[in-house]
């Protein structure tokens, strides 16, 4: 178990690297989208969804089939991927609090490598001083804004052109598909002709909603697009690695806030001309906290400490595999009661642990008990009054709410993980190792489960001083 004293925290966040100088430096470019559910892209199957930019970026790059985040809020994920480290390492186990600040983030590491380090758009990380990004105007960094600003391009060209040969890492953070869902053009998708997913119950309000939430993956896409032209016309396309994640799932329930596969798994595009193969794809295992790491390798850096490892090798297709596990938790205060969680995934199976099995599951901003209805996604309240006619919504409100100590599912054949398995007797060995596996972590990670999900936890944790 970590043992969180003065010597172990100094040892764990110092890192060390070993520059290489190279006459032609790569350059890093990542692009996020905000709570865009993975398979809703066509690129995993959605099919409502147009985005040829993705599309195209994809067919010149490698897909990721399996990447994961290992909390599925905007604020802990975001955290995982700037430090490398998993969410107890980092200290934001919490959505709106905030990391340890004895760490460092992707500012201070590349930048020890002779890196710019600059962000543009969403923010959502806390404190400043770990995450020291240098800011690039241009576009919105605030998700709830109706509508969002309109995005100028210039300071983000400015930037990639810099001063002379330094190399640069630039984070462009939009803030689409997050709610509210105002921007493109919902005319697009007649919310009778869309084909909702299987955990999304079909009620007129909530294809309305789906219709605008698919506009605005069509907007965040010609973004993209906007974005990697200007990267092109700066000359500086070929010498950039480019990253696209879509980040969590979108705001519906079963995909954000939660730890099924609709939450976790993030869709992951990489171009890296003349490295990696045009319209390779691959069911390497990777994580959020892989991706710093592999970044410093690129850039000839060598990371200790992080909780990630580099999948250099993955991209340079020299290897098939990169992980055994991932691994996912959820603690649900301050966004509504306590409701710990924790999963393991090996890509195929998922095994879920409920810690408290006995207790609802509540969420205030997407069942509309928190602020203005635009933003809480007035749909809920029409799947609890249709759950009394319509078997099939009840159960997908019974699924959201009440659930079991255990679940357990196989989902490379059920993708939506609505077949729980838990009690199928040729899984019991399996089950048995990944649970295993799974407290193995919690027991690496110093994370004490339900005394975690706590409000004095999180407010301790919001103020710099961490319980655990």
């Amino acid at each position: 178990m970590k043992a969180f004293s003065t010597l172990y925290i100094l040892s764990l966040f110092l890192f060390f690297f070993t520059p290489v100088h190279s006459k032609d430096p790569l350059n890093f470019m990542i692009i996020l989208a905000d709570d865009c559910t993975y398979n809703d892209l066509p690129l995993y199957g959605g099919e409502n969804a147009r985005t040829p930019h993705l599309d195209k970026l994809a067919s010149e790059g490698m897909v990721f089939n399996k990447a994961y985040v290992s909390s599925s809020m905007c604020q802990p994920c975001r955290a995982e991927l700037y430090s490398g480290l998993y969410p107890m390492s980092n200290g934001s186990a919490w959505n709106h609090s905030g990391c340890r600040p004895e760490i460092s983030g992707m500012p201070q590491m590349l930048k020890k490598l002779g890196y710019r380090v600059g962000l543009a758009g969403k923010t959502h990380i806390r404190p400043t001083h770990v995450f020291p990004f240098e800011k690039i105007e241009g576009f919105d960094p605030n998700c709830v804004r109706n509508p969002t600003f309109d995005h100028d391009l210039s300071p983000t060209r400015k930037f990639i052109e810099g001063k002379g040969d330094e190399p640069f890492c630039l984070v462009i953070a939009l803030t689409e598909p997050h709610v509210p869902w105002v921007m493109g053009d919902a005319s697009q998708y007649p919310p009778k002709k869309l084909v909702l997913p299987p955990n999304i119950a079909d009620t007129p309000r909530t294809r309305e909603d789906f219709s605008k939430y698919l506009a605005e993956i069509t907007y965040m896409d010609s973004q993209l697009g906007e974005i990697l032209d200007t990267l092109e016309s700066t000359g500086k396309h070929k010498e950039t690695l480019v990253l696209f994640s879509s980040e969590q799932g979108s705001q519906f329930p079963g995909c954000k806030w939660t730890t099924w596969d609709t939450g976790l798994h993030t869709a992951l595009i990489v171009r890296w001309p003349g490295k990696v193969r045009a319209g390779a794809r691959t069911d390497a295992l990777i994580q959020y906290a892989d991706v710093l790491p592999t970044l410093l390798e690129l850039a000839n850096g060598k990371p200790m400490s992080l909780d990630g490892s580099s999948f250099a090798e993955v991209l340079r297709s020299e290897k098939k595999e990169h992980r055994k596990y991932v691994y996912g938790m959820h603690n649900n205060f301050p966004e509504g009661p306590p409701y710990p969680i924790r999963t393991i995934s090996d890509g195929t199976h998922r095994l879920i642990l409920n810690l408290t099995p006995n207790e609802l599951y509540i969420e205030k901003h997407l069942m509309g008990l928190k602020g203005n209805a635009v933003l809480n996604n007035p749909y809920w309240a029409t799947w609890v009054r249709d759950a009394w006619a319509k078997p099939q919504i009840y159960k997908l409100v019974k699924r959201y709410q009440s659930r079991p100590s255990k679940e357990f599912y196989h989902t490379g054949q059920d993708r939506y993980e609505m077949n729980n398995l838990v009690k199928e007797e040729k899984y019991a060995e399996q089950i048995g190792e990944m649970q295993k596996e799974l407290k193995k972590w919690m027991k690496a990670e110093g994370d004490p489960g339900i005394l975690l999900d706590t409000k004095k936890a999180h407010q301790a944790a919001k103020s710099g001083k961490h319980l655990f």
